[in-house]
């Protein structure tokens, strides 16, 4: 099977956007990927050897939380996981100032 591994990541592929793994399961791809790429560890895993909560995984086109099986989900040399990494940021108050740029001078109980 095919694991696509996203822009953030790839340092720790060798500069790899695809990596091809044998596996029966989901959990055994990542293990699999884990064994050939040791620096992806802690970036899929916390502590507790669970995939870390920002961590996203596809298979196919399922969210991999939503099978059945999860983790435990079969896979054959056909399928692909894609790791997709959550995203947050931004600038505090920096969405208020595109929608209402006159909102930011008034006091903040008193905001349109």
């Amino acid at each position: 099977m095919i694991i696509n591994i996203p822009t953030p990541l790839r340092a720790y592929t060798d500069g790899r956007n695809a990596v091809e793994v044998e596996a029966a399961n989901v959990a055994s791809a990542l293990q699999a990927l884990t064994a050939s790429y040791p620096e992806l560890q802690k970036h899929l895993f916390n502590g507790d050897g669970r995939v870390r909560a920002f961590v996203n995984l596809y298979l196919n086109d399922e969210d991999v939380r939503y099978l059945p099986a999860k983790d435990a989900s079969p896979v054959n040399a056909q399928d692909t996981l894609s790791i997709i990494p959550s995203i947050a940021g931004g600038l505090p108050g920096l969405a208020v100032q595109a929608i209402a740029p006159s909102a930011q001078s008034l006091p903040v109980n008193q905001k349109r």
